[in-house]
């Protein structure tokens, strides 16, 4: 079904004042703020590569309280177990039955902290939740609901003592990203609030969690024009065959994209997606699926670069509204 030019106004407005709303705990940062939204409502999940004490926690909370949902954090240790995400199943001795007990997996917005300083076991059991959406405990599945978010982090300054992500796991983030240091301005507001250590936990809810479901599914209905579709293609192919690149971007990247760009189109209050939400969102959402030869990578050239290259060789096509 079409999505309608009222329908498109609704969307951007609830999404500028969901913006606006975490914007309160989180200052100055209303672009990783709409990447996190657009993941939200892609069906997706997040991967912020950020140091220590730029407001991960802080966003992850502001998010949860804005969508009415439920928050959970999990900070990631070498000794953590598969588990200890997940939930178990105990004996109760009053019942006589096994009973499960759910883990801090089910909750609407979870933030694993610190994702690879825990062990590649407890790193797949969370990545397969997250592709998934249920937990299966001695052969029975538990959905963990809608909305689900995962913001998982890394710091890429530390890496003594940690399990780096495998490619074919980053791979499972619809979007990568950072929060980075507040601008001037914006330190200077927060350093004058220093005494406000529960910015996040003011924040009022403004939306339903049904309505964020809702609005999920009206984004996944925004009309692309086959054109479109074929230059997501083109960048696909380019990234593949980059000099600089060991192994480019997936179908499942591409697919990624294709679902990210119509929160994006829709969220600027139009009923389809151009070109120019396609390069909005190509290295969020590619470029951390991208693996770069070794040598280049010492030479310093990222995935984002490739993305980038790729971008500007493909000529864009001409699009039309549906």
């Amino acid at each position: 079904m079409a999505v309608t030019p009222e329908q498109a106004q609704w969307f951007q407005g609830a999404f500028t004042q969901l913006v606006g709303n975490i914007d309160k705990a989180i200052l100055g940062k209303h672009g990783p703020i709409r990447l996190v939204l657009t993941a939200l409502l892609s069906d997706g999940h997040v991967l912020l590569e950020d140091v220590p004490g730029t407001g991960k926690t802080v966003l992850a909370k502001a998010l949860a309280n804005t969508v009415d949902g439920t928050h959970s954090r999990i900070q990631f240790t070498p000794d953590l177990l598969p588990s200890d995400v997940t939930g178990v199943t105990i004996y109760d001795q009053s019942s006589g039955r096994f009973e499960f007990h759910p883990g801090p997996i089910f909750a609407s917005v979870v933030l694993a902290d610190e994702i690879n300083r825990a062990s590649p076991k407890t790193q797949s059991a969370l990545l397969e939740v997250m592709e998934e959406g249920v937990v299966t405990v001695d052969g029975v599945g538990h959905p963990v609901g809608a909305p689900f978010l995962v913001i998982a982090t890394q710091n890429p300054v530390e890496q003594a003592g940690t399990y780096s992500l495998p490619e074919a796991q980053l791979d499972r983030f619809l979007i990568k990203t950072s929060l980075g240091y507040p601008d001037h301005a914006t330190t200077i507001s927060l350093l004058l609030d220093s005494s406000n250590r529960a910015r996040a936990s003011a924040i009022q809810p403004i939306i339903a969690s049904d309505s964020i479901v809702t609005m999920a599914r009206l984004a996944s209905e925004v009309h692309v024009d086959g054109s479109v579709m074929g230059y997501v293609s083109e960048i696909l192919s380019a990234t593949r065959s980059d000099k600089d690149a060991a192994l480019g971007v997936s179908i499942r990247g591409g697919l990624a994209l294709a679902r990210a760009v119509k929160t994006w189109a829709i969220a600027a209050g139009r009923t389809f997606v151009t070109p120019e939400d396609v390069r909005d969102l190509a290295e969020p959402v590619l470029a951390h699926r991208i693996i770069v030869e070794p040598e280049a990578e010492f030479a310093g050239v990222r995935g984002a670069d490739i993305v980038a290259r790729a971008i500007a060789t493909i000529e864009p096509p001409a699009y039309r509204a549906a």
